[in-house]
């Protein structure tokens, strides 16, 4: 009971959060002398990270319907390799060529793990799929001037780093990790292979809108928390801050975890910090964000138990740091 409603409490403040921004966005010119123009900066950026992220996490769900009704537990026995080594590799591999935002991929990874994915093949999937697909690679070969040495070490250094985790995670973890066990959709997949082709797409549909509506209240919480440190953040500290060769790259790494920028747009965003930081740090930020940040790691606190949540964070911000200092002298 104490659960239900927690659960509908966190859905009604999100979508409370949600009508005031659009009621304020609406409102902007009648307000700007009673409130403080951070608070309506603060509300500018809490929309645009929702616009941008929403149709992503759309995609995302509707790939989840797909796989929860038309895959099932002998497809994912057919396609995974039975050895931990080639099932990390093939993840990672069909990961770069999966064009997800990190936005999207969570109901995803959530759905190919209670399939029956291997959870260090699913979390390799998950870090490559935001990071080196290849309109993210594009978008950065783009913004840095039609630089490839930029987008070659954004790809190699990232489908590194995806590797190293997920090898760490299969070292460290075992099982699903859920917070809590999932029902099993065996007995449930076997019995739809019977049903029309119509019923079984407007299940997808019925699934997907539930997936939609348990994603997006953390998306919501994590937007606002996102701009909220853009909006409060001091340029200045962070620019001091920022000042060595390790702690620019530790910075920058924070910055990226924190801004929760799009993996599709973070490398225009990346490019305008070239001029302040050197290469290596700006390169940090390029790797670092699509593969965690603020508003994925509360939508993986949805799914996941914390401990795995926070070690995957652990795993890839020390991953990340350590490549980048290992190859700063070669940037």
């Amino acid at each position: 009971m104490n659960r239900i409603v927690r659960t509908n409490l966190f859905d009604i403040t999100g979508l409370i959060l949600l009508a005031a921004a659009f009621l304020l966005l609406s409102l902007k010119l009648d307000v700007g002398d009673v409130l403080p123009s951070s608070f309506l900066n603060l509300n500018t950026i809490f929309l645009s990270i929702l616009i941008e992220a929403f149709p992503f996490v759309l995609i995302g769900v509707l790939i989840a319907g797909v796989i929860q009704i038309f895959v099932t537990e002998e497809h994912i026995q057919r396609w995974i390799p039975q050895s931990r080594t080639k099932a990390i590799i093939m993840s990672c591999i069909v990961g770069a060529l999966f064009p997800a935002c990190e936005c999207g991929i969570v109901p995803i990874v959530r759905r190919l793990v209670a399939k029956g994915v291997p959870l260090y093949a699913a979390i390799g999937f998950m870090l490559t799929g935001p990071l080196i697909n290849p309109i993210v690679i594009a978008s950065t070969y783009m913004a840095f001037g039609n630089n490839a040495a930029i987008a070659g070490w954004r790809m190699g250094l990232g489908f590194a780093v995806a590797l190293i985790v997920a090898f760490l995670v299969s070292f460290f973890f075992r099982g699903h990790q859920f917070k809590e066990a999932l029902v099993s959709t065996q007995t449930l997949s076997a019995s739809r292979k019977k049903e029309p082709f119509t019923k079984r797409f407007f299940s997808m549909l019925t699934h997907s809108i539930d997936e939609f509506f348990d994603m997006a209240k953390f998306l919501i919480f994590g937007a606002f928390l996102a701009a909220a440190v853009q909006t409060y953040m001091p340029a200045k500290s962070l620019l001091e801050a920022g000042d060595g060769p390790f702690s620019s790259i530790a910075v920058m790494m924070g910055l990226a975890y924190v801004l929760s920028l799009c993996s599709e747009a973070d490398a225009f965003i990346g490019s305008s910090f070239n001029s302040i930081f050197p290469t290596p740090s700006v390169l940090a930020f390029l790797i670092f964000g699509p593969m965690i940040d603020l508003k994925n790691t509360l939508m993986m606190l949805s799914v996941f138990r914390a401990k795995f949540v926070f070690s995957v964070l652990f795993f890839v911000a020390t991953t990340v740091f350590l490549s980048i200092v290992l190859v700063q002298s070669f940037l």
